[in-house]
Formats: C-alpha cells, sequence, structure tokens
C-alpha cells in the first residue's frame, strides 16, 4: 500500500516535537491535522431551557478544560456571579491549573485526581469530604465518561449540557486526497459520512485507521475496513500504531 498522504482527524499539536512530526520526516510522508468535528457552546438561551441555573450549586466537577471554559463563559452570559466559596473538583491537576485562566489557585478550594477517572482514589476522597456541597457536572452532548463511581458517591450532583460536537465540514474546495485517514471518536466517523456520503474505501484506496474500541466500531458499522487500530498490546498509542504500519507497509529506503 503507497501511503503518500495522511488526514490526521485532530488539531495541529502545539510546538515543534511530535512523534508525527517524527513519522512524516522518517517515512517521507504529508501529515494534514484537520479536524473532522468541533465543539461549540451552547447559547445562553439553550442553556436556560435546560432548567438549570449555575447559582443553584456550590460546587463544579470538571472533566476536561473545555468544560472550564463554558462553565465560565455561560456564566458571564447568564449574568451569574461565581462566588469564591466555590469549590472545584477536577478529574486531572492539569485541569485545575487551567483553572487559574479564570479564579484565583487556592488549595482550599480546588481539588482533582491522578487518574483522569471519576473512580480516582484521591478525587473520590475530596468529594465525599465535602459530600453536603451541591454539585454541578458540564459535560457535552455526547458525554462518555461512565458515571458510575459519581452515583456510588456520597455526594448529590446535576449534569448540565454545555457545548456539543458538530461536524467540522468541509469547503467544496477543499481536497480530498488522502491515502490514510486516522479517526478518535464516533463522531468523527458520522462527519465522514455527513461530508462525504459516497466515500468508497476500496475505489478510493483509502486505509482508515481508529483509536478506542468504540471508534473501530464506528468504522466497521459504516461499512469500512480498519486497518489500524490502537491501543494494542504492540502499541499502546495512535502515533505507535500509524509507525508499525508504516514499517510493514512503505519501508524507509536505506539510500
Amino acid at each position: 500500500m503507497d501511503i503518500k498522504k495522511i488526514l490526521v482527524s485532530q488539531p495541529k499539536p502545539t510546538g515543534d516535537k511530535s512523534p508525527y512530526f517524527d513519522i512524516a520526516n522518517k517515512y517521507k510522508v504529508d501529515i494534514v491535522f484537520r479536524p473532522f468535528i468541533k465543539v461549540e457552546g451552547l447559547t445562553a438561551k439553550e442553556f436556560r431551557q435546560n432548567k438549570v441555573s449555575i447559582a443553584d450549586f456550590t460546587a463544579v466537577i470538571f472533566t476536561a478544560r473545555t468544560a472550564v471554559d463554558h462553565f465560565f463563559r455561560l456564566a458571564e452570559e447568564t449574568r451569574v456571579t461565581i462566588p469564591d466559596t466555590m469549590k472545584y473538583f477536577c478529574t486531572t491537576e492539569s485541569i485545575a491549573l487551567y483553572l487559574q485562566k479564570y479564579i484565583v489557585y487556592r488549595k482550599r478550594k480546588i481539588f482533582f485526581g491522578i487518574s483522569g477517572k471519576f473512580d480516582d482514589p484521591q478525587l473520590q476522597q475530596s468529594l465525599n469530604k465535602h459530600c453536603k456541597e451541591t454539585f454541578l457536572l458540564p459535560i457535552s452532548d455526547v458525554h462518555k465518561s461512565s458515571l458510575a463511581a459519581l452515583d456510588q458517591s456520597k455526594i448529590n450532583y446535576t449534569k448540565a449540557v454545555m457545548y456539543r460536537t458538530v461536524s467540522n465540514d468541509f469547503g467544496p474546495d477543499e481536497p480530498f486526497d488522502y491515502d490514510m485517514l486516522l479517526f478518535f471518536s464516533p463522531e468523527g466517523i458520522n462527519s465522514l459520512l455527513k461530508n462525504f456520503p459516497d466515500f468508497n474505501q476500496d475505489e478510493q484506496g483509502v486505509a482508515i485507521g481508529c483509536l478506542g474500541a468504540a471508534t473501530a466500531k464506528a468504522v466497521r458499522d459504516a461499512g469500512f475496513r480498519v486497518d489500524i487500530e490502537a491501543p494494542s498490546p504492540k502499541a499502546p498509542s495512535m502515533t505507535g500504531a500509524l509507525e508499525l504500519f508504516l514499517k510493514e507497509n512503505c519501508p524507509v529506503s536505506e539510500d
């Protein structure tokens, strides 16, 4: 299989270092970063239709920086002043540190886990310690994380959709001449079908790679072939799986 041009359906990495850049140089392939999906926030009017008021809560649980951005945006647009007493619980430390964009970082009101999951012992301990708070959980319309750990904890929480994932449509003059497509969510496959309803993998000779079991299932359910799947025992990451594929199918010349 001749692979010359690869579409990675994610934003381009920031900075000069990335495994993708190394792969592009090593195997002489052109890697284009072009998300198939994008996130857009609910308007204040749409959010009010959820019948959830940010002012009714004393604590917030964040699972992503995107959630942080849209929480504070909607608070401003709905004219809610966030009190200094508000407590913040984050699934990772990086999300907790990101809060400094909006508030003064104080350890007594910001808590975080290590694993990025709700069942993280450190996060669970903090949640249960403050179980008398009224928690708000900002999420997207396609939230996938299991909430079982939250349901089993002592806390009282309310989910609130604050942003949604939509197709990042291709323009009529935008070229689609790729030898390989890499997907990272089922929504990316939905966007492919929306943008290119006549896409034929075999006729166009396009390889497809995907990250995660749900994404792989979406590829197969759409009638396409999965050529690269991560994580795997040999390749826990997409870049690792991509390099394995290129090594086997597009070996580097020794000259």
